[in-house]
């Protein structure tokens, strides 16, 4: 670690290049699903920042900011990673308290967020972030 740690919204023409930390957390969607997946998504509003160690992207945590009748104008975290080597260093504390400050610049008031199951380390961070868990999430896929 270089020490000039920074933290930024990656540019929508750019976001191709958080697909190195997307496959941490997959590798098993293939890269040409996950172009068109972003592709899409960013024209669905999604936005991403992104941890740089000077110019290398180290971290990153995607922002989806929605309205919801129960909760209200809020945001969602997103595959939030930091690389192997960057961990428990704290700068996913730091990473994230860009992210809250950006959400209250958006006028957002809440953070609801998904975590997989089998993902212990990500409970343990978001435990410690101050989530608490209200729900279950159920998926399914429709059928042809």
């Amino acid at each position: 670690m270089n020490g000039n740690i920074t933290t930024q919204l990656i540019p929508s023409e750019d976001i191709f290049s958080i697909i190195p930390l997307l496959r941490v957390l997959n590798t098993k969607i293939p890269e040409q699903t996950l172009r068109q997946r972003l592709s899409e998504m960013v024209a669905q509003g999604y936005k991403c920042a992104g941890l740089y160690d000077d110019d290398k992207l180290i971290g990153i945590c995607g922002l989806w900011i929605l309205t919801k009748y129960y909760v209200g104008k809020h945001f969602e975290p997103d595959n939030m990673v930091i690389l192997d080597e960057y961990r428990s260093k704290g700068l996913g504390k730091q990473l994230m308290a860009w992210v809250y400050a950006y959400a209250k610049s958006q006028d957002c008031i809440a953070s609801e967020l998904n975590c997989y199951l089998s993902n212990e380390r990500g409970h343990t961070f978001w435990d410690k972030e101050g989530y608490k868990i209200i729900a279950h999430h159920y998926q399914r896929p429709i059928d042809s």
